[in-house]
């Protein structure tokens, strides 16, 4: 049917899980109910898309590596300066390599390759190409999985649960 986002007690994203695993948090008394998306399972059950932990769950901290594909991802496969998407996109150093910008998440970003040769070797700024979303460092991999949900339009509502996904 669906899937559920799962919070932390602190309203960070944690997982996705399906529906049915959602509701036996909720019953149990594990989690509370944050989103649902009007549809119900029984006349008075709800069901739901986000759900919240009542408990914190700490988790360890992994760094996402940086590769070509990540950047893609976290770009969802669109020009940063003109917002196209396609098979023609390659990587741009928003402080160029020349002026020694370094190969770091928040100096790459995804660019048409028009857009890669009309910035050349200049700064957004010195160019007047505006990066549509200033480039950040995803803060874990369920960020990918979820950006996947955002694109298709499928759970409008986790959008306000996760961070950097504008």
């Amino acid at each position: 049917m669906s899937k559920v986002l799962v919070l932390n007690a602190s309203y960070e994203p944690l997982n996705i899980t399906n529906w049915q695993r959602a509701i036996v948090l909720v019953i149990k008394g594990k989690a509370e109910q944050v989103e649902h998306n009007g549809r119900f399972i029984y006349p008075d059950v709800p069901l739901p898309t986000v759900i919240r932990l009542r408990y914190y769950v700490r988790l360890p901290y992994k760094e996402i590596p940086l590769t070509r594909r990540n950047v893609f991802a976290r770009d969802c496969h669109t020009c940063q300066y003109c917002g196209c998407t396609g098979d023609d996109l390659t990587l741009d150093h928003v402080f160029p390599r020349s002026r020694r910008g370094g190969d770091t998440w928040e100096n790459l970003v995804t660019a048409c390759v028009r857009c890669n040769v009309k910035k050349g070797s200049r700064t957004p700024e010195e160019a007047e190409m505006p990066l549509m979303h200033p480039p950040r460092r995803p803060h874990s991999s369920l960020f990918f999985e979820v950006r996947k949900y955002l694109r298709s339009g499928s759970h409008p509502e986790w959008q306000k649960y996760v961070i950097g996904s504008e």
